[in-house]
């Protein structure tokens, strides 16, 4: 089903006859940009086209959408953005790095964000309440739930002392990250080694030296890059045999034994209803930043079982999704 939706959203237009494109009347277009790749985004894909649709335009139908994707390299965004504006878009929906680059180069087009870092902090908007400007979109808190997926680790692990915590240095706010860690950590007695990685190459590294560090689980910390090498870092923590936690279902889907965060396509659903709410008139400055109204705690059993863990029926509960 979600493949289906998938290439009716990316190609559903391209079903119209030509007379029925001779036809039919001039519709707004939307410019969607991403720092990262189509093949590991392609649910929030779909999610932004479910909430634009939600609003009244069905892409491909009510409304155009131009993609960009800067797969991976961010230095690519100001020329994909550049581009996008001159197509003169009635609005642009991206993720943090492409919000920032959008920004810096429009005062006028609206923007739309996804991201999981304070927009405010960022410059993106001036309050949560009160945006202002031309920019607004969806908070969905992923650097402010590491003390929660710390608690959760040390649940499925209770005989833990000291756990590692893969942080990317470059990622806005990873210092908050480390900070918000280091207090939750030192809330319940547990020791942390914070470890950065900002390349495939030093995630490679990290893992090489954990088991004689005598780590007994990891936490990999909310940032792109880790999601962009999602696959790799699964399946490095299952060679190590080390348990570990993750930011998005993705990871649990790939694998990884445990993931809790805010769901990334119900997320961009809000950007894509904030999105046809803008074409309809709204203005970017009077639409509040919205935050998260799904979060998903994801379990692995397999990757339990291979791990010889037993996972507690408190966790098992409150999961709102269990892998067998």
């Amino acid at each position: 089903m979600r493949r289906r939706e998938f290439i009716t959203l990316i190609s559903g237009a391209a079903a119209w006859p030509l007379a029925a494109w001779a036809q039919r009347p001039v519709i707004p277009m939307v410019g969607f940009i991403n720092s990262e790749t189509l093949d590991l985004n392609g649910h929030q894909v779909v999610g932004f086209g479910r909430g634009l649709s939600e609003a009244g335009y069905v892409p491909g139908k009510d409304a155009a959408i131009e993609y960009r994707w800067a797969e991976g390299q961010d230095d690519r965004l100001p020329a994909l953005v550049a581009d996008l504006i001159r197509r003169q878009p009635s609005v642009i929906v991206g993720n943090t790095p492409s919000a920032l680059a959008a920004k810096r180069a429009t005062a006028t087009i609206p923007i739309v964000f996804t991201t999981g870092a304070d927009p405010v902090a960022l410059g993106l908007v001036a309050s949560l309440n009160r945006p202002g400007g031309n920019v607004t979109g969806v908070s969905f808190l992923a650097t402010k739930l590491e003390a929660k997926r710390l608690g959760l680790l040390r649940e499925l692990v209770p005989s833990i002392t000291l756990i590692a915590c893969l942080i990317d240095p470059k990622y806005p706010f990873a210092s908050n990250q480390v900070q918000d860690i280091y207090e939750a950590a030192r809330a319940v007695g547990l020791n942390v080694k914070v470890e950065n990685a900002n390349t495939e190459r030093d995630i490679e590294k990290v893992f090489g030296t954990l088991a004689s560090k005598n780590v007994g689980a990891l936490l990999v910390g909310a940032a792109p890059l880790f999601n962009r090498w999602r696959d790799r870092i699964v399946a490095l923590a299952a060679q190590h045999a080390l348990p570990a936690i993750y930011e998005w279902r993705e990871f649990a889907e790939a694998g990884g034994l445990i993931s809790y965060g805010a769901s990334l396509p119900d997320s961009y659903r809000q950007a894509g209803v904030y999105a046809g709410r803008i074409l309809k008139g709204e203005k970017p400055a009077d639409l509040p930043v919205l935050q998260p109204t799904k979060f998903e705690l994801v379990i692995n059993l397999k990757t339990a079982k291979k791990l010889g863990l037993t996972i507690p029926p408190g966790v098992l509960a409150i999961a709102d999704e269990v892998i067998e």
